[in-house]
């Protein structure tokens, strides 16, 4: 072998190195800074966010990090969230159930925020049992009400049926959560049926407000609702006498 080939062959070598150790860094950037940095790794465990093969170009379809758990560390307990949910708004020949329209990603990600942490309201005592007009009373805040709630669900699923909940069929499941809703289960500082309304105003909202917060995806909700969402104008129907269908749009749409 002559001395230009071998330095060629040399030379080759090196950039498919360089090309492979690039590789290398970009997916171990992505691991370390773009998903333990923002605080995701718990919720990326347990989605399918990547499906491709060795072969697929890196990247090439972005991952949909909207949709990765950033309240609950326990997989079992999103889990049981998610069929709660589904059982509240199941699926059916009107659209998408809860699942389907992500409301469970909805109220992960504002359980992680403001709503669940009670920022904006009153929390000092004292804690009494009173009038529905007296507002939120308890020491708790919606997240730590959420947690027990959720573990309570699998606790009671396991006593009374000998199972996980989301193993029960849906006539179990909703004797579960009609135990919650009565006010039958204990709870540590709060009545179950708080937890299980909280539960309601967590799948409607879900369902639909705008998708900007995590909810109503595709926005199937108001398509089942024939909203339209924010639109800028109405300009052009709002002289028409028939009813004008319209596709939704959401706030993102605006970006």
């Amino acid at each position: 072998m002559d001395k230009n080939n071998s330095e060629k062959q040399t030379t080759q070598s090196n950039q498919k190195e360089e090309i492979s150790r690039r590789n290398f860094i970009k997916k171990a950037g992505l691991v370390t800074g773009g998903i333990i940095g923002s605080g995701l790794i718990g919720g990326i465990i347990g989605n399918q966010w990547w499906t491709g093969t060795e072969n697929d170009v890196v990247n090439e379809t972005a991952p949909d990090f909207s949709e990765a758990r950033v309240f609950f560390n326990r997989r079992e307990d999103f889990s049981v969230l998610s069929w709660t949910t589904e059982r509240i708004l199941p699926e059916d020949d009107n659209g998408p159930g809860a699942i389907a329209l992500g409301v469970p990603y909805f109220i992960d990600k504002q359980l992680a925020g403001a709503w669940g942490n009670n920022t904006d309201e009153y929390m000092k005592g004292p804690f009494i049992e009173g009038e529905d007009t007296q507002g939120f009373q308890s020491a708790l805040n919606r997240g730590e009400i959420f947690i027990q709630g959720i573990r309570k669900i699998t606790e009671v699923s396991k006593n009374e049926f000998g199972d996980s909940f989301e193993e029960l069929d849906e006539e179990q499941q909703i004797e579960v959560l009609t135990m919650f809703e009565n006010g039958e289960i204990e709870l540590q500082g709060v009545g179950s049926d708080t937890f299980f309304n909280m539960l309601i105003q967590g799948t409607l909202e879900g369902a639909y407000s705008d998708p900007l917060y995590g909810g109503n995806r595709n926005m199937d909700g108001w398509r089942m609702k024939e909203y339209p969402g924010p639109q800028s104008s109405y300009i052009n129907v709002i002289e028409k006498e028939e009813f004008n269908f319209m596709d939704p749009i959401s706030l993102s749409n605006y970006n």
